[in-house]
């Protein structure tokens, strides 16, 4: 055991090492020059808020080596003149209790901590933990219908949120209040078993598209000068029979939308804007019953994923001569050389298949290529399992839109067909009192 108090030319040093007690109140009360506190190898599991009352001098503080999980807030209080910590040795909760402290240390030196819990972080450097770590998405308000797609769109200084919503019938739009700080419906597109409303943003002017899975599927343009929206295309009902999944994009400054066709008698179809209207650009992935289409640009390239029902994804990459769409990763070519290079004769669908033999056909040697794609399907990352794991459900959860900051705050909109259609706001939780 050892407990000493030393005074210097310099400061005071304090000593509480090797004891038993298993908790520390308000004993350093009146030792207002004290600069130096060392409180180690204990079995202190608490401290009381009270604990450094008085010490406005100290420079350092050793809590190291005792059984502390936590730290209540307030217990710094006062001690302004505080700039080394040593909590190494210590085991601490990382939950929402411990929020304060992930504050205060950006002010101070402290040495390296680890979380015993909860399991997301457990076995993590608390140093690590950033104020955003102490947040969850809560419920902030809760709509009247069902829908099963949402985006957003920035028009005219405004942000709205489109809502598919079958049963209703229509494509809901809501804004902001920034007022009663909710949101608060905006306007209609009345239509028939609504399953996406697309909005696309061309040179000023807003297009919704509005697929439905009964009575084709239609273009809106949005009319400034009434206010309201306004049918100016109907999409070929032959090629768009049941739409699963509608996506935009822009390539060279010219701008497309996909539209992904589930049925089996339908075609995936690509659409593009020609100054007045919207035309058929290419056909994809005929009657594989497409359930979802992605546009990203890898390597500066544009490519599209398909996905469907009745095979795996497919990947088509931009044809910049051509403008066209062609497919990139799935097939296997057969080439043959023509005495100074290899040229391109035949893909031929492959799914599977992991080889690249040549064969030699009456004197010719064409190879094969073969590249295969594997589907992953991701909810949140659990750090210690190093594994995908889901987060938090929404009943019969169709889609969300992308975060969107409105002043300050963070929502998430998430649409549901079987349950009411929620938002969430993103909130810091601080359970320190």
């Amino acid at each position: 055991m050892t407990c000493m108090c030393v005074k210097t030319s310099l400061s005071f040093h304090s000593l509480f090492t090797a004891n038993s007690f298993d908790s520390i109140n308000d004993v350093f009360l009146g030792l207002p020059h004290l600069e130096y506190l060392f409180i180690e190898n204990n079995k202190s599991e608490s401290l009381s808020p009270y604990a450094f009352r008085g010490l406005k001098s100290l420079l350092h503080l050793s809590l190291a080596f005792n059984n502390l999980r936590t730290l209540l807030k307030g217990v710094f209080k006062g001690m302004e003149a505080l700039t080394k910590e040593d909590l190494q040795g210590n085991i601490f909760s990382c939950h929402c209790k411990l929020k304060w402290l992930v504050a205060w240390m950006t002010n101070t030196t402290v040495d390296q901590l680890y979380c015993d819990g909860p399991p997301v972080y457990q076995g993590g450097k608390s140093n690590n933990l950033m104020l955003l770590c102490f947040t969850e998405f809560a419920v902030h308000q809760s709509l009247k219908f069902e829908s099963v797609s949402v985006d957003s769109i920035y028009f005219g200084n405004h942000q709205y949120f489109v809502f598919a919503q079958p049963f209703s019938g229509k494509c809901g739009f809501l804004e902001w209040d920034h007022v009663e700080m909710v949101f608060r419906d905006n306007d209609d597109i009345n239509s028939t078993s609504t399953v996406i409303c697309k909005p696309l943003l061309i040179d000023n002017q807003l297009f919704i598209i509005v697929a439905q899975l009964f009575g084709g599927s239609h273009i809106y343009k949005r009319d400034v000068s009434v206010n309201k929206f306004t049918k100016i295309q109907d999409i070929d009902i032959l090629k768009i029979r049941k739409p699963n999944d509608v996506e935009t994009f822009c390539i060279d400054d010219e701008s497309f939308f996909i539209i992904a066709d589930s049925s089996k008698a339908g075609s995936t179809t690509i659409y593009k804007w020609n100054g007045n209207g919207f035309y058929s650009h290419q056909s994809l992935h005929p009657w594989y019953r497409d359930t979802d289409a992605e546009y990203l640009e890898i390597a500066n390239k544009p490519h599209l994923i398909l996905s469907s029902s009745s095979q795996r994804p497919v990947i088509y990459q931009w044809n910049k001569s051509q403008k066209l769409f062609e497919r990139f990763i799935g097939d296997s070519k057969v080439m043959k050389w023509d005495g100074s290079m290899f040229n391109e004769i035949q893909t031929m669908p492959s799914w599977g298949s992991m080889v690249f033999q040549p064969l030699l056909v009456v004197g010719s040697m064409p190879f094969w290529e073969v590249t295969i794609l594997s589907p992953k399907c991701i909810a949140g990352r659990e750090r210690k399992a190093n594994s995908f794991t889901s987060k938090s459900c929404i009943s019969s959860h169709r889609e969300a839109s992308h975060l969107s900051p409105l002043i300050t705050v963070i929502f998430l909109l998430a649409s549901s067909f079987k349950g009411k259609t929620q938002i969430y706001e993103h909130i810091i939780i601080d359970l320190s009192n």
